[in-house]
């Protein structure tokens, strides 16, 4: 993987810094249908990483078309940095010790921390039908802003 410019660096440093964005996938007309969403950042692996539910409209996007964009904005529009990248679904959840609820599990800890009842939300993510989205932002761009 190439080195990042500085001026790169800078931007994927704020995917680091935040926990929300907004994941912009393309609707079958080709408008893009944006979902506010929290997530895991990966700065070695520029991935990002979101817990989603199979049966919504992101979801069915990316499984006809995995291209993909993912936006992060500085508190106070004080800068953002959007990354593009082509999307990776794990499997739909149908375990609750299956490989897709290990993975939520580690995204959940990234996130929000310790659950307080595990065995609860390994069923709720069956339940549920959720599965991994993994977005490795190839290219990046937007304006750094004041720190």
């Amino acid at each position: 993987m190439p080195a990042s410019s500085p001026a790169e660096s800078t931007l994927l440093d704020l995917f680091a810094r935040q926990g929300n964005g907004i994941l912009i996938t393309l609707k079958r007309d080709g408008r893009p249908q944006s979902s506010v969403v929290s997530y895991a950042f990966d700065p070695a692996e520029r991935t990002v990483r979101v817990s989603i539910t199979d049966d919504r409209a992101k979801t069915r996007n990316l499984r006809r078309d995995p291209r993909a964009s993912f936006q992060v904005v500085r508190p106070g529009l004080s800068g953002y940095a959007v990354g593009e990248g082509t999307a990776r679904l794990s499997p739909v959840a149908a375990d609750p010790h299956d490989a897709t609820v290990e993975a939520l599990v580690d995204l959940y800890r990234e996130v929000q921390g310790e659950h307080p009842d595990w065995d609860e939300y390994r069923a709720a993510m069956v339940a549920d039908g959720r599965l991994v989205l993994t977005l490795r932002l190839d290219h990046v761009y937007g304006w750094a802003g004041a720190a």
